[in-house]
């Protein structure tokens, strides 16, 4: 079977996602007929961006051009795509690779005495390659059934605040020095969703494994993302 994976700029900025993309395609109308002949199926990353806000399955409101550029990309999924295509969402990802949240803590923590981060926003932080992981598992199940949206975080959830706080923890400083603060306090040209946590039951449904804990997961990331990491800055 021939799989492609597309996704949108804010899916796919880290290197364990970057790996499986045919991001040089465009992969959501490619024409039904080059489908047919190699029989190809495609996975869409797609973000909690599509989300204003998002309880658990909500449905889609974007509010930023961001978003309502990734939904447009899922939608074009389902027409060029149907019965063979999957949208795969993502949200709170961390790696080794790319600018994120946990690399940027790792630096705050070594040159800042403290550090106020936004505590009024809940998602699921989430380790890149587990989301490279769980396309491949849903990617050899495409097809007979198995298509549309599915939701690729790791479980539990936290706020941002929650998370530099287990950051600073694992890297042995003092979570204290981490102080909760509002989204107003740091105004942003393309707001946040207020609460990014999808559900995981149509992954079961399938058969495939319900997704690990994402302390779990920042765990066994830490130490790659602390070794590619500037910890501090040069004098």
């Amino acid at each position: 079977m021939n799989l492609l994976v597309t996704g949108a700029a804010g899916a796919i900025g880290s290197h364990y996602v970057r790996t499986l993309l045919a991001s040089d395609l465009p992969a959501p109308r490619l024409p039904a007929r080059a489908r047919a002949a190699h029989g190809a199926r495609l996975i869409r990353v797609s973000t909690g961006s599509v989300f204003t806000p998002c309880p658990k399955d909500h449905p889609t409101a974007p509010r930023t051009a961001c978003g309502r550029s990734e939904l447009a990309g899922e939608q074009a999924v389902r027409e060029e795509w149907p019965g063979a295509g999957a949208i795969v969402r993502t949200a709170w990802l961390h790696g080794v690779h790319g600018a994120n949240f946990v690399r940027t803590m790792i630096g705050l923590e070594a040159r800042l005495p403290t550090v106020d981060v936004v505590d009024d926003q809940r998602g699921q932080p989430t380790w890149s390659a587990d989301v490279a992981e769980r396309a491949a598992d849903l990617g050899s199940r495409l097809g007979d059934g198995t298509h549309g949206v599915f939701h690729a975080t790791d479980s539990g959830e936290a706020t941002w605040y929650d998370l530099a706080r287990e950051v600073f923890r694992r890297a042995g400083a003092d979570p204290d020095r981490v102080r909760p603060t509002t989204t107003a306090a740091f105004p942003r040209p393309a707001p946040r969703p207020a609460h990014s946590a999808p559900a995981h039951a149509r992954r079961q449904e399938i058969g495939l494994p319900a997704p690990r804990d994402w302390r779990a997961a920042l765990h066994e990331a830490l130490p790659g993302i602390r070794k590619e990491s500037p910890l501090r800055e040069t004098p």
